[in-house]
Formats: structure tokens, sequence, C-alpha cells
């Protein structure tokens, strides 16, 4: 690689839109360019895929800043800080936090691999109920990029039928696994309250699948995946693109700006190595964005000219605004019918088996509740592996030592179920990002600085999951949580979406409906920075699906002579 070539397209970013981008443009013979921020990573011969607890410092338990998600956890190179790289929390905002995984392939290998599409209604919330924004496209326009995502990356589900919550056409998902005891009384408690309950839809493999290992049931995936029974960048993406001859890849790459020619289009991209803090650019007739909706966002920010004074996509007046991400809410119980129940073989895909659907789309069309969107709900429990958070089952108890707390422990020990909502979030005007006028991180580049308030629907949802949550582990005999709701911080999910919205026209957004940019029409965004909302499904399938539609429109504009 030298300064002299030029690329067919530059990519930034080389997780689940970055990835599939290079992989989708490289088969179709373009010359690429992938730059990483983090370092390089190999999942085949890094991922811990068989150490148990005890292995870890401290049994794993304790806070490490170079671990913050657990020692075995994928990430080597990043986290909610980065050394030399900070971000600013605006005075009066909310609490935020932001993570960052620098390293090749992003969060996608240590995602949860829930993968659900947006449905219907998803697309079109302002038409429903007058919130928030639609979207410039519909599920129709989508459905056959979620196809071939699935296809590609192997997705667990079945046909249910659910209002909202698409099937995927005959042959393309892989069958579900079975339910786990926990599940099995979860889901005779869900039932019962009127709830749907639903297999889960994941990226995990439940049998062989293009060449790929059914999952072992070995480890947490967000561990990464050694045999490849997941889908992450680095082991499914990357390998296919690399094998073209046509991928080129940068690691410890660090984007700072879109560099553009007098006529206003883009010619590659300035770039600062992490390592040696050496400043280069690269040309590339094409840029696509793919760094992660803030890191993009931040680009486009940084990307300043005579033209564009504020930055690429600042003509819009919508750079930065109504950036989002999941509520995601957790509650724990005991149930003490688990403690008569035999042992079981507890092993599964890390996902749960299992999830409920939003289920009162009809009593919100009629103004029953007191918040205009919805959350699903994902149940987690059993007897994995323990570690040595152990706590929760002597909290009643004055016993301190001997072969009775022993017992005790042994007796409760997979007694406890956790449910997680996924909350959809709606945008508002209190949620953004801007440079800030004086920080800047260790090369001199301005960094953002983040505006955060959860909005009275997200409260007013978070009360709801509580209260939901209780009469589940009531309808169980377990014990329940009275109080209010403790509101998580923004970021906290990982699910940052937002920041630069498509739409229809370049008054309301900053990309059209490809994710090409109005401003420069050889840029183009294809992350979680363009969602016009944030439903309450996790958002990685769709970034994929938008990313793989993106790389196909970058192909017909290229043979059709416009880029």
């Amino acid at each position: 690689m030298t300064n002299a070539h030029v690329f067919d397209v530059v990519v930034v970013g080389s997780g689940a839109a970055g990835g599939m981008v290079a992989h989708d443009l490289t088969k179709a013979g373009a010359d690429v360019l992938l730059l990483e921020a983090g370092r390089d990573y190999d999942p085949q011969v890094e991922t811990p895929m068989f150490q148990t607890p005890q292995s870890a410092p401290l049994r794993g338990l304790g806070l490490d800043i170079e671990k913050p998600a657990g020692y075995f956890d994928a990430t080597v190179d990043g986290g909610w800080t980065v050394p030399g790289e900070p971000y600013v929390l605006a005075e009066n905002s909310e609490p935020f936090q932001w993570w960052r995984s620098r390293m090749l392939g992003g969060r996608t290998n240590h995602w949860g691999r829930v993968a659900l599409r947006f449905g219907a209604y998803d697309f079109k919330p302002k038409s429903r109920d007058g919130l928030g924004f639609d979207w410039p496209l519909e599920y129709n326009d989508l459905a056959p990029w979620y196809d071939e995502v699935e296809r590609l990356i192997g997705v667990t589900g079945a046909a249910e039928g659910l209002e909202n919550s698409p099937d995927s056409p005959a042959g393309i998902l892989l069958p579900p696994p079975p339910l786990r005891v926990h599940e099995i009384f979860l889901s005779r408690a869900f039932s019962k309250l009127g709830m749907n309950v639903a297999a889960i839809h994941a990226a995990i493999l439940t049998k062989p699948y293009n060449g790929r290992a059914e999952c072992l049931y070995s480890t947490q995936c967000t561990r990464g995946c050694s045999s490849r029974s997941n889908f992450q960048s680095t082991t499914v993406l990357l390998p296919d693109a690399r094998a073209t001859g046509n991928l080129t890849v940068g690691c410890d790459a660090v984007v700072y700006q879109i560099d553009l020619d007098k006529h206003g289009l883009a010619t590659g991209v300035s770039f600062v190595n992490r390592r040696t803090d050496q400043h280069s650019n690269v040309k590339g007739r094409v840029v696509v964005l793919a760094a992660g909706a803030f890191s993009s966002t931040r680009i486009l920010m940084n990307s300043k000219s005579a033209t564009f004074p504020e930055g690429i996509g600042s003509t819009s007046g919508f750079l930065g605004k109504h950036i989002m991400d999941s509520l995601e809410y957790t509650l724990s119980s005991r149930v003490p019918a688990l403690e008569n129940v035999p042992p079981q073989n507890d092993d599964g895909i890390f996902a749960p088996h299992i999830y409920v659907p939003w289920w009162l789309y009809e009593e919100q069309k009629n103004r029953k509740l007191d918040f205009p969107r919805g959350y699903h709900i994902e149940p987690r429990g059993g007897r994995r592996m323990p570690t040595m958070g152990v706590a929760r089952y002597v909290a009643d108890t004055d016993l301190t030592y001997g072969s009775d707390l022993r017992d005790l422990i042994q007796r409760r020990y997979g007694t406890y179920v956790f449910l997680t909502g996924e909350g959809e979030m709606i945008p508002n005007d209190h949620c953004y990002c801007e440079l800030d006028p004086d920080v800047t991180d260790r090369w001199g580049i301005p960094v953002l600085r983040f505006h955060w308030r959860w909005g009275e629907p997200e409260i007013l949802q978070g009360q709801h999951m509580l209260a939901t949550f209780n009469q589940v582990f009531a309808a169980l005999g377990g014990t329940t949580t009275p109080g209010s709701i403790t509101m998580p911080p923004g970021g906290s999910s990982v699910h940052e979406v937002g920041g630069a919205r498509m739409g229809s026209s370049q008054q309301e957004s900053v990309v059209d409906a490809f994710g090409q940019c109005w401003d420069v029409k050889n840029v183009f965004v294809l992350d979680g920075a363009v969602f016009a909302s944030h439903p309450d499904k996790n958002p990685t399938l769709t970034i994929l699906a938008l990313a793989k539609r993106g790389a196909a429109r970058i192909l017909e504009l290229s043979k059709g002579g416009t880029q």
C-alpha cells in the first residue's frame, strides 16, 4: 500500500458494516482498503474457548481496565476507556458512556448474537404515533437483504407469525435449540400472563453451515469463537474477502477526516497510526464510513473544509443529532421451585433459547398504556459453569462457613432467573454529540462531547419493565423487587445508533436511503449512524442488511459511471 495507489473503495471500520461491505465489494472484483483503528485479531488463535472461571486471576472477580467486560471477554484493545482517546460529557448531561472495541472485527467479536429483524412498524414509527422520525424505506425494501444476510451468516429461529416480528422465508433459518429447564418454567409464566414466547433468532449455528461447525456449547459467545460457530466479521466476512485477493487491511489506523478535492468530492482519508503516531493519507474513489455510529459521526464532523466548515453532512443541520441507545434493564429473582428440579444438562447456545417479543401493540394503539413504544424480553438462568459471585445465594442467612453453607449454595445454585428488557428509544433533541472546542485526543484531533437525557417515554417504559418482571416472578413463586427503576447510563447497552440519520431529502437528513451522503456523493455511511429510530430489536442484523444493500448500491453506481 502506497500513498500513490488509488483504491476503488476505502472502508473505515471492520465490524458488522465494514466487514460486510468489504466482503461484498471484493467478491465483486473491487480493489478495497479496509482501515481498522484497533489492533489485528485472530479469534481462531486468541479465543479462550475452554478456560473455566478458576483459570482467571481472582477467579474472574473484579474489574480490570484492560478487561472491562470480564477477563475472558474477546476485547483485547478497547472498552469504556481508551488511553489517549477521551470523550467529554457535557455539563448537566445525564450519565453516558461510550464503548469502543479497537480490534479487527470490532464488536462482532463480543456481541450477544441476538439477531432480530426490524418489523414494518419499526420503519414508520412517526406515521403510527406521531413521534420521532420515519425511515425513508419500508420493511419490504430491506427484507431481501435480511434474507441474504441470514443465508450468509447463519441464524437460528422459527416462523412464529407474530405481529411486527417478521418471519424469514422457509429454508433460511437454522433449527432453534431446545428449551432448558428454567426456560420451560419461564415460558409457562409468560403464557399465563398473555405474553407470546418465541424461539430466539441468534447468529449461532445449531448445525454445520457454510463450512463452519455447529456450536460446541463450550463458552460464552462474548469470548469470540475459534470454531467459527457464531457470526463475527473476523471469521465469516473477512476471510472470504481476503481470499479474493482484492482486500488490503490496515490495522491501528485511526481515521480522523475525509479528504476532499476542489470539486467537493472525496479523494480518500487521513489517519494516524496509533502505534507510531505517524500521519498518513490514502486515496480512494469511494469512501465508506463504518467505524461505529459515533466514530463515523466524529469523522464527518472533523472533515472540515471551505465548502463544509462544520464538516461533511453538516448542511442538513442534523449531523450529530438524535443519538440513541436501547433501554436495557435486568432484574433477577430466586425461584424456590427450581431447587427441587434434579440437575439437568443446561448446555446450550450463549443467547437465550427463547424471547418474548413486544405483545401490547393493541393496548398502545388504544392509548391504554402511558408510554408509546415497546420492548422485548430476553430470559436467562440455569446451571452453567459457576463463578465467584455467590453473594446472592447467602444474602438472607447468618451462615458464614461450613457444610451447611456449602449445602445452601449448592441447593440455591441454578434457582436464579434473570429477565432483561431491550426497549425502544425515541430520538429526542437532548441526545446529541458535537466536537468539544477545547479537548483533543493525543494527536490533537477534537473529541466528541456528549449530551444525554432519557425521555419520559423511556422512563415510563422502564417502570413497566419492572412491574412486568415482578409479575412474571410472582407467577413462578419467586422473589420480587419493589420500588422504581434506576435508569441505566446512556450507551451502556452498547447499541449506539444515530448521529447521521438517513432520510428522503437533504433538508431532513445526512444521508439518503442507501447511506449516500447528500453533501459528498462518493461518501457512504453504512453503520448504525444512519438509523432514523431505534426499535426494541438489537441493531446488528439491520446494520448488516443496510451495509449489504449499500454495497450493492455502490456497485450499481460504479457500473453506471456515476462514482
